[in-house]
């Protein structure tokens, strides 16, 4: 069983948040994709549309996530499931970055305010 190390994961950083590609298939995975997502303190993500479904769980920090314009806080612990075609977002409004672990299928793709697709390559 590989094993997929922290210091030799990949970093993207990308609209206020940091990415750090753990399980892929470019690490071995055939179905699944798990990153972890910083995001900045003070800060107001990007709302884009997810074309796959996608997991959420909150390891530190507060944010609020935005499903299909249903907001919630989310702490330590908590967790969201965004449907596949959902529009989302996450905001942090501390004064410290927040960190959540997320998965989504092998090819999962966005859908950018501008009507661009984009596949993230922490999930390719």
């Amino acid at each position: 069983m590989p094993v997929i190390h922290a210091t030799d994961a990949q970093v993207h950083e990308l609209h206020n948040a940091r990415f750090t590609s753990l399980i892929r298939p470019g690490t071995g995975s055939a179905e699944l994709c798990v990153w972890q997502t910083e995001i900045a303190a003070d800060s107001v993500g990007l709302p884009h549309r997810i074309l796959g479904e996608e997991a959420f769980v909150l390891l530190s920090g507060e944010v609020t996530m935005s499903i299909d314009g249903d907001s919630a806080p989310m702490k330590p612990g908590d967790a969201a499931v965004a449907p596949a075609g959902s529009m989302i977002g996450i905001s942090n409004s501390t004064s410290e970055p927040a960190v959540l672990m997320v998965t989504a299928c092998v090819g999962f793709a966005g859908e950018l305010p501008d009507g661009s697709t984009f596949t993230p390559p922490w999930a390719s």
